[in-house]
């Protein structure tokens, strides 16, 4: 139902809400009035201008904002704007990478292009040094966020330092536990409302004790809240732990 309160009176958390609810208007206003925003953080990621009518990687932002407005909660411990720079940003990244997969003909000699005088293997590792410098610096942005998230369970990365599993095999049965918490509505719903592990319900859903799900319920803590935010490189980092 559409909002009778004025559009530019409306805190943004408010309408967010509202569009969730089905209010195409709010839904719309939002989509065209954070244009600038979105332009902004495509631009950060491309390290261009970003052209709204002409660029491809404006619509894919575009469309990364439209999805951050529709998933986002407040219970995620972040502003709105934080969550859907995040989001922007993945998105952008994931269609840049799809871009980048699509082979390029090229001579692998010493031959220069006539036009812009450039050897191509040197473009290519000057892009794929970009692209590293690139990843780490999301990276840095997605443990910034990591650090926020887990103060919001009164959690630290130097506790995950201290607690983290020693052994492989508790390390892996760890993040399955993680794993089944997060697979499960009502757990899910219960850990990011109450911040803290259903450690007896969650007892009756894994082949763990409950003595072992407490030892080691910081880093199964902080392994749910990787698996339940938009975070690329993480959870792609997360892949390689055991």
């Amino acid at each position: 139902m559409p909002s009778n309160q004025p559009l530019k009176e409306s805190p943004l958390e408010d309408m967010i809400i509202l569009a969730q609810q089905g209010d195409q208007n709010i839904q719309n206003h939002l989509l065209k009035n954070y244009q600038p925003f979105i332009a902004r953080c495509v631009s950060e990621v491309c390290k261009r201008y970003i052209d709204p009518q002409a660029d491809d990687e404006f619509s894919i932002g575009l469309s990364a904002f439209n999805e951050a407005i529709m998933s986002y909660s407040p219970e995620k411990g972040s502003s709105f704007l934080t969550f859907a720079r995040l989001v922007v940003k993945r998105k952008v990244i994931d269609y840049i990478r799809y871009v980048q997969k699509t082979p390029i003909a090229m001579s692998l000699d010493d031959s220069y292009d006539e036009e812009h005088m450039e050897n191509p293997v040197e473009v290519l590792a000057v892009k794929e040094s970009y692209r590293e410098e690139q990843d780490a610096k999301y990276l840095r942005e997605e443990i910034m966020d990591f650090k926020e998230k887990l103060s919001t369970y009164k959690l630290s990365l130097v506790q995950l330092t201290d607690v983290s599993p020693k052994h492989r095999d508790a390390r892996e049965t760890a993040i399955a536990v993680a794993r089944t918490l997060y697979n499960n509505t009502d757990l899910r719903k219960h850990v990011k409302k109450k911040k803290k592990l259903p450690l007896k319900n969650l007892a009756k859903l894994v082949n763990v004790s409950k003595k072992t799900l407490e030892r080691n319920r910081k880093f199964i803590l902080a392994i749910f809240i990787i698996m339940d935010e938009d975070y690329t490189y993480l959870k792609e980092y997360l892949k390689g732990v055991g």
